[in-house]
């Protein structure tokens, strides 16, 4: 265990630098992914079905979004990990039922067609890919369960490890399928995408064998125990923040579907979101990082200094991307979006410059209401950020006339921003308990 004379900035980097560096890696799925979509026939059909298929993912997912926040803050003794492990299972088999449910036609249909307007074009090959991603959220929530152990146990390289296993086995699927079939775009992405979390959280699993031996034998001991109530309650907030979040992108489709330009729209949508995510990745970590390190007042001053630097460094990174010629160069060489897409992109690009400093910004305040306990406060600051888009989208695209992804970036930058500052009291009250206790 660190202490805070232990803590230093080199020993932040060394633990927080693994655990981004698998969001790195992860951030190069979707540049991937869209690059190859892009080069097989009908791109703006199967890139808009791809876009609408991941978001439906991301919502089943939500549920487990969390996990991995909460098995490194209450795995501690072998009470508490045969506990939350079965809730793990429960939520996972929940998730799998739901998304069964989604797939069948009259559901689907009315989501798709009725909900969002889409092309039936872009219908049938949402379904498609939909249907071969029923294995990416359970994946997921199995393995950040694992990871959580892992890095409670100061061995967050081996959750790099995971996601080198993860991509080489996406990348294979990829490359088999492109080469070696006639897929759809939309089917390659989605195959890809669930053969690599499959193989992640086999790897998870594999990894975190000696950890978890460690608790089943009693070496790794707390006097800690907690109920499936306990869980139920710390988590619930922190499931509904991802649920709340994520379930929002639908609304977000919806809208640009409805603005102008709105094929255009979403075909580039999650084109600039995967260049956007390579910089906003890094802030993904903090959680994690300030949960396993926080132990006093001083670690907390460190922790943030930390953060305050990475987001500042992030937003200049980007915008060294947005603002000048090599904004061009990766739409067109590396995403190979059309010249006329390309330009289609540049203003969200560069509207969406800051969201990585409010991505750190946001995810140290949930670190330390995690670590506090107080995991309320991030119901009410997603529901706040979801209303402000909410409200920004329906005006800029009913009464304005926006392009349907200009729309979308202001409102998912300005919402995000109003959530930072509602977590801003919650926040400090958290902080003046730590300082209280080191005093």
């Amino acid at each position: 265990m660190t202490t805070d004379s232990q803590l230093t900035y080199k020993k932040i980097f060394r633990f927080w630098f693994p655990l981004s560096a698998t969001w790195l890696m992860m951030s190069a799925e979707m540049p991937f992914l869209t690059a190859i979509i892009a080069r097989i026939s009908n791109p703006e059909f199967n890139l808009a079905a791809f876009g609408v298929a991941y978001s439906v993912a991301l919502i089943v997912e939500s549920p487990v979004m969390m996990m991995l926040s909460t098995s490194t803050a209450l795995v501690e003794n072998k009470n508490t990990f045969l506990k939350l492990r079965n809730f793990v299972y429960l939520v996972n088999a929940l998730i799998t039922i739901l998304i069964i449910i989604f797939l069948l036609p009259p559901v689907f249909n009315f989501f798709a067609l009725d909900l969002l307007n889409l092309p039936l074009r872009v219908s049938h090959l949402t379904h498609m890919a939909v249907a071969l991603l029923i294995p990416w959220a359970p994946s997921i929530g199995y393995r950040r369960f694992y990871q959580g152990i892992l890095i409670r146990q100061n061995l967050t390289r081996f959750v790099a490890y995971g996601t080198v296993i993860r991509l080489s086995s996406m990348g294979i699927t990829t490359f088999m399928l492109f080469l070696f079939s006639h897929a759809h775009g939309v089917v390659v992405g989605a195959a890809s995408l669930s053969a690599g979390v499959m193989m992640e959280a086999i790897a998870a699993r594999i990894m975190s064998y000696k950890s978890v031996k460690k608790y089943l034998n009693g070496i790794v001991t707390s006097d800690k125990e907690i109920t499936y109530k306990e869980i139920f309650h710390f988590y619930l907030p922190l499931a509904l923040t991802s649920f709340i979040s994520l379930g929002f992108q639908p609304v977000v489709t919806f809208f640009i579907s409805h603005g102008r330009y709105a094929l255009e729209s979403l075909a580039v949508f999650p084109v600039i979101n995967s260049v956007v995510f390579i910089f906003r990745g890094f802030g993904l970590s903090i959680p994690e990082a300030v949960i396993a390190l926080l132990k006093t007042e001083n670690e907390y001053k460190k922790l943030k200094r930390f953060s305050q630097v990475l987001g500042i460094t992030l937003v200049i990174g980007l915008s060294l991307v947005t603002f000048t010629p090599l904004a061009d160069l990766w739409l067109l060489k590396v995403s190979g979006l059309s010249i006329q897409l390309v330009q289609f992109s540049l203003l969200p690009l560069m509207l969406y410059s800051l969201f990585p400093l409010l991505t750190v910004w946001i995810n140290f305040e949930r670190a330390i209401l995690i670590y506090s306990r107080e995991t309320k406060p991030l119901t009410n600051a997603i529901i706040t950020e979801v209303l402000g888009m909410f409200i920004i989208l329906f005006v800029t695209v009913t009464f304005f006339d926006f392009i349907g992804v200009v729309a979308a970036v202001i409102a998912l930058t300005l919402g995000r921003l109003a959530a930072n500052f509602y977590l801003m009291r919650p926040f400090n009250k958290c902080v003046r308990k730590i300082k209280l206790q080191a005093s």
